[in-house]
């Protein structure tokens, strides 16, 4: 049977509770536990994909298409086991599933309520999400629930996660509540007041925590921890300090020291061997002693955000590793770019522009590929970054100089990039979008494969066949592909069912290393082993860096 640990948060949010229950998985993993991970959201969208990235940061997306919480980006990075679509449920997606069954009649004509039907599908979509009872159960599903407790929107998952506890008996769950220690520089000490009320608002809720995480920005003294222990009704061994530290893949190293993961396998009774960490601590090292540095331009419209960017910013870090550098990312909002302001770019050794939705900013995306492409600078553009740097090859060097995307001029002559319903029928005319439609729930996502052209830049990455993650609702249009092909552009990867666009570069023959991609690679990227294509990129950039200074020019700001 699957045994589950809860995750809550109090006090204030942004504490780490992903990366926490995500080290927490990864020390359950190295004992040779079979774990996964669930993220729960109390808000009522059906799902973040309509959000924007200011309020709720990157979208993640899985495997089989899902648009989900960026934590569960964390927990592919930290663990084997990939998420799937039940990995993640939104207050928004119980209320759906609950008013479907009520409107079929499921409840027989009873009293829709709370409790118990709201609480109880939160319980199954738990239960679904760690295979219970099924032949892809595991042995410990972790269950993280966002917002932090005292909040009316947690309330139902709260009560939902207690009731299942109760309902598992003895030994079948832990709770591990993630709290802060904040430092009073006036006072000159560290403050256990709001960790002491927030379990005491659990604590009210029915939950007992049997470990408590302390989030402070210093080793919390032993004192401290004993008070901590003595308020909260958590043994002294239950009170780990959480401190911040240099780099993300150091907190299983901080929690394992502790004994968290001991206490877990105690209270749930699991018998496993010791924990390995020795891959974690060779990770750590290559993270805090890099040989050399590179600098690249994120050309993007969220920049203000780096949570925006999280797996992407995760994915270069993870190239860098394997290059053994550290790769330094310079935000450059789009909106600042244009013709006189481009030559800033020439500071840094590649430029990569992300991917994004909306027409603000475009122009200066286009105007970063085109400083790219005629300065032979490494540049790699993702999704949106593909899009904009064929539009920029139409204008300037296919000769279409109106050249756009129907996402920012529906009605422009030529329609390089559009809807696939807005591509020419065979009469010449343009097919018209549907204005009413709506934007949730109309994008290609998920997995998908494609064919690569050998002899390209990305066969040499890829090999013959690429499977990436997607999300978008554009495409580059087919009819304008034969002459941007005649004009130099390499369409290096096709889709196998729809034969559409996967992969445009330049012959490195022409430029070194100029590639956009429509899909999403950094949702795929590990510490481990990096992504081939972001290794690659830094790769390229290392190379740019030397022939510069070779060249005389110096080195990058």
């Amino acid at each position: 049977m699957t045994k589950f640990v809860f995750v809550t948060g109090g006090v204030v949010s942004s504490l780490g509770k992903g990366i926490a229950s995500a080290s927490l998985a990864a020390l359950l993993e190295s004992r040779g536990l079979k774990v996964t991970l669930i993220k729960l959201d109390p808000y009522l969208n059906v799902d973040p994909g309509t959000m924007s990235p200011f309020q709720h940061g990157e979208v993640f997306v899985t495997n089989d298409g899902a648009e989900t919480d960026l934590d569960l980006g964390h927990y592919e990075r930290f663990i084997e086991t990939r998420m799937r679509k039940a990995n993640n449920f939104t207050t928004g997606q119980i209320y759906k599933s609950v008013l479907e069954k009520e409107r079929r009649g499921d409840y027989l004509g009873k009293t829709v309520q709370v409790i118990p039907h709201v609480t109880n599908e939160i319980q199954d979509f738990i239960k679904r999400g760690a295979g219970y009872g099924t032949d892809e159960a595991v042995d410990v599903a972790i269950a993280e629930i966002g917002g932090t407790v005292g909040d009316i929107e947690s309330l139902p998952f709260l009560e939902a996660v207690r009731q299942l506890s109760h309902r598992l008996g003895p030994n079948q769950a832990a709770f591990v509540h993630l709290t802060y220690v904040p430092w009073i520089a006036a006072a000159g000490e560290l403050k256990t007041k709001p960790t002491q009320h927030t379990v005491q608002k659990l604590r009210e809720i029915g939950i007992q925590p049997d470990a408590l995480l302390c989030r402070a920005d210093r080793n919390i003294p032993d004192d401290e921890r004993e008070k901590i222990s003595l308020f909260t009704n958590v043994p002294q061994w239950g009170v780990i300090s959480m401190p911040d530290v240099d780099t993300i893949y150091r907190v299983p190293r901080v929690l394992h020291e502790q004994g968290l993961d001991a206490l877990i396998c105690d209270k749930l009774r699991l018998h496993s061997p010791p924990a390995k960490l020795k891959r974690w601590d060779d990770l750590v090292q290559e993270v805090l002693h890099p040989q050399g540095d590179v600098n690249i331009a994120m050309v993007g419209k969220y920049v203000e955000l780096s949570d925006s960017y999280k797996s992407l910013n995760e994915a270069l870090r993870h190239a860098g590793m394997k290059n053994h550098v550290r790769v330094n990312i310079h935000y450059i909002d789009s909106e600042t770019l244009t013709p006189e302001t481009v030559d800033q770019l020439t500071r840094y050794d590649a430029v990569l522009v992300p991917g994004g939705f909306g027409k603000r900013g475009i122009e200066g995306k286009i105007e970063a590929a085109r400083f790219a492409r005629e300065h032979k600078v490494p540049y790699l553009g993702i999704c949106l970054g593909m899009q904009v740097a064929t539009i920029e090859f139409a204008r300037h060097v296919a000769g279409l100089s109106d050249a756009n995307s129907t996402e920012f001029e529906p009605e422009g002559p030529h329609p390089v990039i559009a809807l696939i319903t807005e591509w020419k029928d065979a009469d010449g005319s343009i097919k018209t979008r549907d204005e009413n439609s709506d934007l949730g729930g109309t994008m290609r996502l998920g997995a998908q494969s494609s064919d690569v052209a050998p002899g390209t830049l990305a066969h040499s990455i890829y090999g013959p066949v690429v499977t990436e993650r997607h999300r978008h609702r554009y495409e580059a249009n087919v009819t304008y592909l034969d002459r941007l092909r005649k004009a130099g552009l390499v369409i290096s990867a096709l889709t196998q069912r729809e034969q559409l666009t996967e992969i445009v570069e330049l012959p490195q023959t022409v430029h070194p290393w100029f590639m956009g991609v429509q899909f999403h690679p950094e949702f795929k990227s590990t510490p481990w082993d990096g992504h081939p294509l972001f290794n690659a990129f830094v790769k390229a950039a290392l190379d740019h860096q030397v022939n510069t200074r070779q060249g005389g020019k110096g080195a990058p700001e």
